[in-house]
């Protein structure tokens, strides 16, 4: 029902634009209207970063400063037209959105709100103090606004023209983020080890996000500016920065219609307490409580709850043989082992959880790392899929050093892995939970998602189908729309594992799979990864359960103290002195 929604919902915002030449308005009301669409603007890519990417600003201020300035000083000291000042505003508002992502996405929290805050703060005395440029608060002044067949913007075309904008914003955005970038930005704010496991690189996404937020909010100041045709440094305080926040939150972060009602209600607010202004900023702060305690997810959050459900499972139009034959199979080009590890060795102060250990996995088998616990063994995989560096050793793949690589290249290379505690992205569904392991495998780029091109749109409805097929081979058909926090524990480990399949992998690291499943559940589990071998994957399984591992591995690696203590087939490992000694003990004097 959404498509239907949004067409009727965008026939009614067109249609209300058309009416605004036959209704008496007068300027005044104009402006307010104008004011609307700008706020709309600058919260619209704000909502991206705050609300999909999960990354907090409180410097946004500096931005949209940085988009009026540029559009002032490009038509009046350097002569360009408004049309191409506008361009060259949101360009610019591009390039500061990377400078503050460059330190921004290597911190989280407390300090990335510190970074942000200093951001706008730094902008705001540059062009305070700068008064040979910036001309200070004696302001820029004769800055032409665009025109059209030789005649300047009036009001009335400022509003036909931004609300135009606003619905050009919107329909780009929905496109970006109801594809493989939107799922990318929800993976990295709600598990960032998880998103790098499917190969999601965090650092790109949340750089991605800033540019996104920062070319909005420039343009939404160069229009303001073009407005206007002046502008000096009292329209940029941090308190623009807590109102565009503001809008985000109470309209309803994360979602593409939370902006919207943002801009509308706090805009009209703000300007029906502007006879007030001490009001202001206590009416500010004591809506965001309200909405925070009554509306978490703000006001399109609580009207999502109204609306009504598609139901019904979802059939793939693809076998789950075929989706699973999709995954990349063979050994290194030599045709050696397909995974060798050599001499790894990783200490954290005195405690070295993995001790000069090597092995090798053979394609199209099934290998299992045991030993008790403290053993070293989720370290080691770790090591494996690049979340945690070595100290020293080696680590080849297909023949090719992957030790000290980023998790995310490891993860494009064809290895996948799941995780000892559950990391699923629980607020989504278990469809969207292995859309997002497709991640490296929607072919489709950033143009062609911001545009909604016919090839974008194949590639998803490809790995839609391929995403159901993985769902129904390990038994979630009928649950693919529920959300993966709502699923049984021993359904939310599968999910997990066809998340991990989704990547196409040589290679499958199973970290405890079937921890806190009952009998039965480990038994269907066995089955699985039977299924998971026969269509030519490899597969690493760390498991305490002893049944489940001498029953489907062929090889077994056994580690005690961080270091390898034996290798060998499970009747071989079953009988070794060494292995039951590591398990049981020995008694005194043996």
């Amino acid at each position: 029902m959404r498509a239907p929604l949004h067409a009727a919902g965008l026939a009614a915002i067109l249609g209300a634009l058309a009416l605004v030449p036959l209704l008496p308005i007068n300027d005044f009301y104009l402006q307010i209207l104008f004011t609307i669409g700008v706020n709309y603007l600058a919260a619209a890519g704000l909502n991206v970063l705050v609300g999909f990417a999960g990354q907090k600003s409180l410097g946004h201020a500096g931005l949209f400063a940085v988009g009026a300035y540029a559009a002032a000083l490009a038509n009046v000291d350097f002569g360009l037209p408004p049309w191409l000042s506008l361009v060259l505003a949101a360009a610019m508002g591009g390039l500061f959105g990377l400078v503050i992502a460059a330190p921004s996405v290597r911190v989280s929290g407390p300090s990335l709100a510190m970074v942000t805050i200093g951001f706008g703060i730094v902008v705001e005395k540059i062009v305070t103090e700068w008064t040979d440029l910036f001309k200070g608060q004696a302001g820029i002044y004769g800055i032409a606004a665009p025109s059209v067949m030789g005649k300047s913007f009036t009001n009335l075309h400022w509003v036909l023209f931004v609300g135009l904008l606003c619905v050009l914003t919107h329909l780009v955005l929905r496109s970006l983020l109801n594809g493989r970038y939107g799922r990318a930005f929800m993976a990295v704010q709600l598990a960032e080890p998880a998103a790098e496991s499917v190969g999601i690189s965090v650092v790109r996404a949340k750089t991605l996000a800033f540019v996104i937020s920062a070319v909005t909010c420039a343009l939404a100041g160069a229009l303001v500016a073009q407005q206007n045709q002046y502008f000096n440094s009292d329209f940029i305080t941090f308190n623009l920065s807590i109102f565009l926040l503001v809008v985000v939150i109470f309209g309803g972060s994360g979602s593409l219609y939370g902006p919207l009602f943002g801009s509308v209600i706090l805009t009209l607010l703000d300007a029906w307490l502007a006879r007030w202004p001490a009001l202001q900023h206590f009416t500010y702060g004591a809506l965001l409580l309200f909405a925070l305690y009554l509306m978490p997810n703000g006001i399109a959050g609580a009207l999502a709850r109204l609306a009504p459900r598609s139901g019904g499972p979802m059939r793939p139009a693809i076998t789950a043989s075929a989706a699973l034959s999709r995954g990349q199979t063979g050994t290194s080009a030599g045709g050696g082992p397909l995974l060798a590890v050599s001499g790894l060795y990783k200490a954290y102060g005195g405690i070295i959880p993995v001790k000069d250990v090597s092995f090798t996995i053979s394609p199209g088998k099934v290998h299992a790392l045991i030993g008790p616990n403290g053993a070293g063994k989720t370290t080691l995989i770790n090591l494996i899929s690049g979340h945690v560096p070595p100290d020293r050793g080696h680590i080849l793949f297909a023949g090719a050093e992957i030790a000290r690589m980023p998790a995310h290249r490891i993860a494009a290379s064809g290895i996948a892995r799941t995780f000892q505690n559950l990391k699923l992205f629980g607020h989504l569904s278990a469809l969207d939970n292995v859309l997002i392991g497709a991640h490296l495998h929607v072919e489709t780029g950033l143009g062609a998602a911001l545009t909604g091109l016919p090839a974008n749109r194949r590639a998803e409805a490809e790995a839609r189908e391929e995403a159901l097929a993985l769902l129904s081979e390990l038994g979630l058909g009928e649950r693919a729309g529920d959300a993966a926090s709502a699923l049984p524990y021993g359904l939310q480990r599968r999910l997990e594992i066809a998340r991990a399949l989704a990547t196409r992998p040589r290679l499958l690291l199973l970290d405890e799979p079937a921890a806190g499943l009952n009998p039965q559940e480990t038994h269907e589990l066995g089955a699985v990864i039977r299924r998971i071998q026969a269509a030519g994957i490899t597969i690493l399984l760390i498991e305490h359960h002893m049944d489940l591992v001498m029953g489907i591995s062929d090889h077994v690696i056994v580690l005690d103290y961080g270091e390898k203590i034996a290798e060998g087939t499970p009747e071989t490992i079953r009988r070794n002195p060494k292995v039951v000694a590591a398990y049981l003990g020995l008694e005194e004097g043996a």
